[in-house]
């Protein structure tokens, strides 16, 4: 279509070439317009570019709105049939759906804008000291970029310099391997090389780090199964004292409390930023506008009675979890609540605590349609009397990596490289966690029960009383896996990616149904003593595994699929 237009646009001016100087006219420059030529030159130009791929990271499928549908796909989410999500609840998604074919699109419009900088920096009269912090946080987010491809896509189309013509766009799919060997690790390390010690403070929070580029990198160990790299990586991060867990888990969550003392690697949004509106800081009083720097999600997960749409919502297994992050009373950190400060940041439940945009929990409508927990995590719950859906607009940032996060890593990399020897100190760190929380400690498990500690990864409704378990290396990495980032990373955007690297997909979704199917078989008996299950007799058991349990397979899956449109644009690909 671009193509066709420019010939169109092109016939007058061969017209009136054939009473002119024709290679005279050809020459002529026209002196408004901005070219490479005339535009990649100074610092102040380099730094316009660089915000642009900044830019990228607030796309919808990114860090917005369309985020959300990776929440939904595996233990922790799902959603009713006439939701958006659901085609990732069930797994049904294809090679044209929408979020499949934005989030490709998305991740290559941040790399070619990383890779303008990149390339155009390479011959600017600009001291080499800025050119290699300017390049250093191109690297950075490139390589963001292309983890995400290859983790979302199982591997990535590279490319590393801007395209000039029509062929160099056809180029073949490559490997996580090869995508993580070829651009990955060198971003990372020539980022983390040139940002070190580099601190950014006022307007320019949100920048690239050392700290980002090193959790990263332990990141791409950690999916490697390269378990003593990883851990290295991480403790660097550890042992830096740049980090510290935030004394309240919410801090994480809110627009009050941003680039605290968490946060890794977090994208920076505003619900006033670009706003025109005189009033444009009042989200419940100026209609027909929106801040340019806003994300969507708290109106596209919110509860519905408060203005939301309700498209992802808590799984059981979610809600049980967080029903059973016991409180330890003695750490008095909890203001007085009965939930967890997990549980009371992460889901609105029936029976919880406060209020939800103002309403008392014990007051709000809802909770029909076998749907137990919404997800309170990234809305503005806390702060607004209702969900603006007219224009929705959040300002609350999203964390892509937090300390928390880390720290998990650090254990889970270390129980695999060193097996039992490392359950101490693995240990040590799952605790950190926890007593943030104010919850029970594993060690304090552990004193009061003959050194064990109980198995909350299998469902007390269905199994009755925990097991107690020993803290072996294998049993420390159940409960990371399937207690503690549940827990603490649920609506962050990790858990189908978490999921596939260990595969164990089937055998998670497939335990899943087992519960729906108990639950459905057994729920007249169970109905008045199941105390988080607050759903009434008619609508009964939401089935959010009834599909994907028995379609999954890893080759379709694991995966999303390369898009439709992107296999008809590139021959390479094949179809």
């Amino acid at each position: 279509m671009k193509k066709k237009l420019l010939y169109i646009l092109m016939i007058p001016v061969f017209m009136f070439t054939t009473s002119c100087n024709e290679d005279e006219f050809l020459t002529q420059v026209n002196p408004n317009s901005i070219t490479t030529d005339v535009y990649w030159e100074t610092s102040d130009d380099f730094e316009k570019g660089l915000y642009t791929v900044y830019g990228a990271l607030q796309f919808p499928s990114i860090s917005g709105a369309q985020f959300t549908n990776n929440w939904v796909m595996g233990d922790l989410a799902g959603a009713e049939s006439w939701m958006k999500t659901f085609e990732f609840v069930t797994l049904n998604f294809n090679d044209a759906s929408e979020h499949v074919k934005n989030k490709w699109n998305e991740l290559y419009v941040g790399i070619f804008r990383a890779n303008q900088v990149i390339e155009y920096i390479q011959d600017a009269e600009i001291s080499s000291s800025e050119k290699a912090l300017i390049v250093a946080q191109a690297r950075f987010l490139r390589a963001f970029f292309y983890f995400e491809l290859a983790h979302s896509y199982g591997g990535a189309v590279i490319h590393t310099v801007v395209p000039v013509t029509d062929e160099d766009f056809q180029k073949a799919f490559d490997s996580i391997d090869k995508v993580t060997t070829d651009v990955i690790i060198p971003d990372l390390e020539f980022a983390k090389a040139n940002l070190e010690g580099v601190e950014w403070t006022g307007d320019d929070l949100g920048r690239a780090t050392w700290g980002a580029a090193t959790a990263l990198m332990g990141k791409v160990y950690l999916y490697n199964k390269d378990w003593v790299n990883a851990a290295d990586e991480f403790k660097k991060i550890i042992d830096s004292g740049i980090y510290s867990l935030t004394p309240d888990f919410m801090d994480n969550f809110t627009d009050e409390n941003e680039f605290n003392s968490e946060s890794i690697f977090e994208v920076a949004y505003s619900a006033v930023a670009g706003d025109t509106g005189a009033n444009g800081n009042n989200i419940d009083t100026t209609p027909n506008e929106i801040g340019s720097e806003a994300n969507t999600i708290d109106a596209k997960v919110g509860q519905l009675n408060s203005g939301g749409y309700n498209e992802v919502l808590g799984s059981y297994y979610l809600h049980e979890l967080l029903y059973n992050d016991e409180i330890d009373p003695t750490k008095g950190i909890n203001n007085g609540f009965t939930q967890s400060q997990r549980m009371y940041a992460s889901v609105l439940t029936k029976d919880g605590d406060g209020s939800y945009f103002s309403v008392p929990v014990t007051e709000l409508k809802g909770f029909g349609f076998a749907q137990t927990a919404y997800v309170k995590k990234y809305t503005n719950w806390y702060q607004y009397d209702l969900i603006n859906t007219t224009n929705p607009r959040s300002g609350i940032n999203i964390r892509h990596i937090r300390y928390s996060d880390v720290l998990l890593m650090y254990a889970e990399a270390i129980l695999n490289a060193q097996g039992d020897a490392a359950a101490a100190e693995a240990l040590t760190y799952i605790d950190r966690i926890r007593a943030r929380a104010g919850v029970v400690t594993l060690q304090d498990y552990l004193n009061n029960n003959a050194n064990t500690f109980p198995a909350m990864h299998v469902s007390k409704v269905v199994n009755g009383a925990y097991n107690l378990v020993a803290p072996t290396a294998d049993n420390l990495l159940t409960h990371i896996m399937m207690v503690e980032r549940p827990i603490e990373l649920c609506f962050e955007g990790h858990r189908w990616k978490d999921l596939t690297r260990w595969g164990i997909v089937k055998e998670v979704l497939t335990a899943r149904r087992a519960d729906e199917l108990w639950l459905l078989a057994n729920w007249d008996a169970i109905m008045n003593t199941a105390p988080f299950y607050f759903v009434d007799e008619a609508q009964k058991v939401r089935t959010d595994y009834a599909v994907c349990a028995a379609s999954y397979t890893p080759s379709a899956h694991d995966y999303l699929p390369i898009p439709t449109d992107e296999r008809q644009i590139n021959s390479a690909l094949g179809n």
